[in-house]
């Protein structure tokens, strides 16, 4: 699974991706310091259930920290986002197409608005974030009703005397960005557009399409960023003004720090907590005693960064995603190896036992014979929906 970080330059994109991965993309205070997609690795955590087996898990997909699991999510980091992106300005085709393939994203805002349209840094409060919001969504709209309009007239007239389904048809034109059979049925149910003749769709009908297929294909959250340096009731204006959009207030900056100090052994931390601990204060400079005392104030403040909390709402809210574990033994929760509980899979919320199989592996989709409950030892068929921290057993035909 793919989550993709959006939003216009200089909010701090790189920085929460650095953030959440550990790694070192280029950040500057200036716009478009990402030109090439930055792609990673971060992880949102769920109790691991190996406390019920009495002894630990040995885990190889998804770290076990004390009994959370470390579950992996890929990410990817596209450059800033300028007003008329959709039409070229700022390379903004190139980066929107960047996008196809994530399943989620995270829009990166400026809280404290001190960053213009364009990612020019300019006085706090200047700048309005919820216009970001707005106007993120708009160009990506647009994108969407670009690659759906091509030619449209003309072959939608082909299909309405063709009588293939309407909803394949769309599905066809945007197979490129993920979008599927379902996803256009539900945004057609909630538009009143003439389904016999599309060929007589506006360009506005066309837009309004690619908005509703956009919210309901790629679940969104925003990431209220450079919460150090605005208030409680900076966000509290800002959440007021949106509507239908999670927020979770954010610090990159400072969980970089938090981060990158631990890696060091300048304290022990671990990313989403609400404290850390000095390991050895007594040699830490000034400016990181300062650095480390300002992180404090901030915590006492906010509880967390609010970082990893960003990733787990959109992942677990918003993109109803859910954590099984499929093992090969459904009494001692192993698989061929022994290892108890190796695997951790995120998958949608009522995948069916049979999809979670081909998930695994297509082999064991394919001579699917049903499922066991790792804990009630129960047989499930096909169908049976996984709603979350199940351990399974595939049975397959041979």
């Amino acid at each position: 699974m793919e989550v993709g970080l959006i939003g216009k330059p200089n909010v701090g994109k790189s920085t929460l991706f650095n953030a959440l991965t550990l790694l070192s993309a280029p950040v500057g205070p200036y716009p478009f310091t990402t030109i090439t997609p930055n792609r990673g690795v971060s992880f949102v955590r769920f109790p691991c259930p190996h406390g019920e087996k009495g002894g630990p898990c040995q885990p190889g997909n998804a770290p076990c920290q004390d009994g959370v699991r470390e579950v992996p999510i890929h990410l990817v980091d596209v450059a800033g986002l300028v007003p008329g992106a959709h039409e070229g300005k700022g390379r903004g085709n190139k980066f929107l197409d960047d996008l196809r393939q994530a399943d989620g994203y995270l829009q990166v805002v400026d809280l404290s608005g001190s960053t213009t349209p364009e990612g020019v840094m300019a006085e706090p409060g200047s700048n309005a974030p919820e216009q970001e919001v707005r106007f993120v969504e708009e160009e990506m709209t647009l994108w969407v009703a670009e690659v759906l309009g091509r030619q449209w007239e003309r072959q939608s007239r082909g299909w309405e005397l063709s009588g293939l389904k309407l909803d394949e048809l769309i599905a066809q034109r945007l197979a490129g960005m993920g979008i599927q059979t379902s996803d256009v049925q539900h945004a057609l149910r909630g538009l009143t557009l003439d389904l016999t003749h599309p060929s007589r769709w506006t360009p506005q009908d066309l837009e309004a399409l690619s908005r509703i297929l956009l919210r309901s294909s790629r679940p969104r959250l925003v990431a209220a960023n450079k919460a150090d340096r605005s208030t409680r009731e900076q966000l509290d204006a800002f959440k007021g003004h949106l509507e239908g959009v999670p927020v979770q207030p954010t610090s990159a900056d400072l969980e970089l720090l938090l981060r990158r100090a631990a890696k060091a052994g300048l304290v022990s931390y671990r990313p989403g907590e609400s404290k850390f601990v000095r390991t050895d204060p007594q040699n830490l400079s000034a400016a990181q005693r300062g650095a480390l005392d300002g992180v404090e104030t901030f915590l006492r403040t906010w509880g967390t960064t609010g970082v990893i909390e960003s990733l787990e709402t959109l992942v677990f809210g918003a993109m109803k995603r859910i954590v099984v574990f499929p093992v090969e033994d459904e009494t001692r929760w192993t698989d061929k190896q022994g290892r108890r509980l190796p695997d951790a899979q995120l998958v949608p919320q009522g995948t069916s036992v049979r999809q979670l199989a081909y998930r695994v592996h297509t082999d064991l989709g394919d001579h699917f014979l049903r499922a066991i409950d790792g804990r009630t030892h129960k047989g499930l068929g096909a169908d049976h929906p996984l709603t979350g921290g199940e351990v399974i057993r595939i049975v397959t035909k041979r």
